[in-house]
């Protein structure tokens, strides 16, 4: 899936947290794909936070709480209103590939979006973990529905925080109204076709 005119990825310093988020907006969900890579200098700290017991294996439940960490400094709201957001799957290297500076966390989390009417909209995503020494990136990807189309995005100063607009399109044919009125239609034709074979 492509980045909508996304900003230009760099290399980060080896005592930088770097961050990257990609925005997936669909009809019902919004998608949220977070990577995560430490400087080498620091591997050691990070490593910490995720091997609780230092045994250079990070089990499931490890994976769950560092994830469960991330994602309670995550806000995403919809036209002001917050969506909470489920971890859908995740993604951990080993720790020699940390040390390294090579090893990326992956995280992909899901939140169900409300019924959205036909128009504009503004999704809000903010990143606020490890604020005090990581460094953001944040784009929102070319979705896949026709039925949505990102207009603008705005970023803070240092991408901890992105302003998506977009744009639902009307889907006429298929709404409730649509289909009840096109099942009555039909119903009435089928009854006459009926009463006029039988005369």
């Amino acid at each position: 899936m492509a980045i909508a005119r996304g900003a230009v990825v760099s290399a980060h310093r080896t005592d930088e947290y770097l961050q990257a988020a990609r925005l997936a907006i669909d009809p019902g969900r919004v998608q949220i794909e977070l990577d995560l890579t430490p400087g080498i200098a620091l591997a050691e700290a990070i490593l910490a936070d995720i091997d609780r017991n230092r045994d250079e294996v990070v089990s499931e439940g490890e994976r769950r709480a560092y994830a469960s960490l991330v994602l309670s400094a995550l806000t995403l709201d919809v036209d002001g209103t917050r969506l909470p957001m489920r971890l859908d799957a995740s993604d951990f290297p080993g720790a020699e590939a940390v040390r390294r500076g090579e090893g990326t966390i992956r995280l992909h989390a899901v939140a169900v979006l409300p019924r959205m009417s036909a128009g504009s909209h503004q999704l809000l995503f903010r990143n606020r973990h490890q604020r005090d020494r990581s460094v953001y990136l944040a784009n929102a990807l070319v979705p896949e529905s026709p039925d949505v189309a990102i207009t603008a995005q705005r970023r803070d100063a240092n991408q901890s925080e992105l302003i998506i607009d977009y744009v639902v399109r009307g889907s006429p044919a298929t709404s409730t109204a649509g289909l009840l009125f096109g099942s009555i239609a039909a119903a009435t034709v089928l009854s006459l076709l009926v009463r006029s074979v039988r005369l």
